[in-house]
């Protein structure tokens, strides 16, 4: 099914991932060392983007990745009405990264809302992809939770 357009980034969204550093290594997870040198450009981007979160009085997720680098996952929180709806996130770093993007899933929100896909996974096609294309190599883990996660966490639909 298509995407709501509700899915469109607002304004919020697009001055956030305007502050997330680029990244430059285009290299995946079959790159031995220049793989290396992407993951630091990826952790520096998720530290600043923890930052201005922070900053912005909006921490909204924990996450961490297997040794490797490859795969990914923790949680994500959201206040509706004064109550915290705590969800796991999780993704796989796929081989053609970063030419094509993670696919980003909350388990839990499985067939509970359009935004999602089998899986949990989120609906990032028709807004996401050609935007993820335009900025290869330079987006990376940090762009793809703001325009993924935080676009649509969590969606209005599957709270009580």
């Amino acid at each position: 099914p298509p995407c709501p357009r509700s899915l469109l980034m607002d304004a919020t969204t697009k001055a956030t991932v305007e502050r997330i550093p680029l990244l430059r290594t285009r290299a995946g997870p079959r790159d031995g060392e220049k793989w290396t040198e992407r993951l630091k450009e990826e952790l520096l981007a998720l530290l600043q983007f923890v930052e201005i979160n922070k900053q912005a009085g909006n921490d909204w997720f924990r996450i961490e990745s297997n040794e490797k680098g490859t795969r990914w996952f923790g949680k994500c929180w959201h206040y509706h009405n004064s109550v915290k709806y705590e969800f796991d996130v999780q993704f796989d770093i796929p081989v053609t990264y970063p030419t094509n993007a993670p696919e980003i899933e909350l388990p839990e929100l499985d067939g509970k809302t359009a935004k999602m896909y089998r899986g949990g996974k989120i609906c990032l096609t028709v807004h996401f992809h050609p935007l993820w294309a335009r900025n290869v190599p330079h987006f990376g883990i940090a762009h793809a939770l703001a325009l993924g996660v935080r676009a649509i966490c969590i969606p209005k639909d599957v709270l009580p």
